[in-house]
């Protein structure tokens, strides 16, 4: 997805995050970049609601922050190409959706595609879309988990990088088996950054490719 780079290279390549609310998933990424172990730079953090508490957590690393408010926009399609257009301005080689929760138009996601990752609180293909806590909980699921996965025109669909499986417990609630899944969102989802920007993952829209081998369908699966 993003070509090796030889050492005598200087420029890292540069990272754009699309937020809509707390931006917990942005401050493991940057806080990752920050300590050296992810080698690229944040060129921004774009959020598509004011006022939320992830814009903050940005300004107050020193990161490029940028409002593009989706109220403001007549249609989905008006504001994706606004969004587009502040997003081309930082150059980026990967778009990092880290709880932006707008659905993207097929314009959007083709302009960007192999180049663009999503975090979805399931494993998915399980439980694509919204409630997914609530949904594991309601089936009597034994485990439940997180997926990182390329974003493709379908929901939620694009082929797999990364799942992070957590154990469901008697007793558990959504809170609760949300707390579980987010600590493995903090972890997978730089790991996934890490391998783009170091040339090793890449789709083909239809399959995930990690050291040029095809992964499963799952992707690779942390458990816990």
């Amino acid at each position: 997805m993003i070509e090796e780079r030889s050492a005598e290279q200087e420029e890292k390549p540069r990272l754009v995050i699309l937020i809509s609310g707390s931006g917990s998933n942005m401050e493991a990424i940057a806080d990752q970049v920050r300590k050296g172990d992810i080698d690229a730079d944040i060129a921004a953090v774009i959020s598509n609601r004011p006022d939320v508490a992830g814009l903050q957590k940005a300004k107050d690393r020193d990161l490029q922050t940028q409002l593009v408010d989706h109220t403001q926009f007549a249609s989905r399609e008006e504001f994706d190409v606004a969004l587009m257009r502040a997003i081309d301005e930082y150059q980026p080689d990967l778009i990092v959706l880290a709880g932006f929760m707008r659905i993207l138009t097929a314009d959007f996601v083709r302009r960007y595609q192999g180049r663009m990752l999503n975090i979805h609180p399931s494993l998915l293909p399980h439980y694509p879309g919204l409630n997914t806590h609530q949904r594991a909980l309601d089936n009597g699921d034994a485990k439940h988990g997180v997926t990182v996965h390329f974003v493709t025109e379908e929901l939620d669909g694009g082929p797999n990088a990364i799942q992070a499986e957590v154990p469901i417990y008697d007793g558990d609630s959504v809170d609760s088996l949300r707390a579980r899944v987010q600590q493995q969102e903090h972890v997978i989802y730089p790991i996934a950054v890490k391998w783009c920007v170091q040339g090793r993952l890449s789709t083909d829209g239809k399959a995930a490719f990690l050291d040029g081998t095809q992964l499963p369908a799952t992707g690779v699966v942390l458990t816990s």
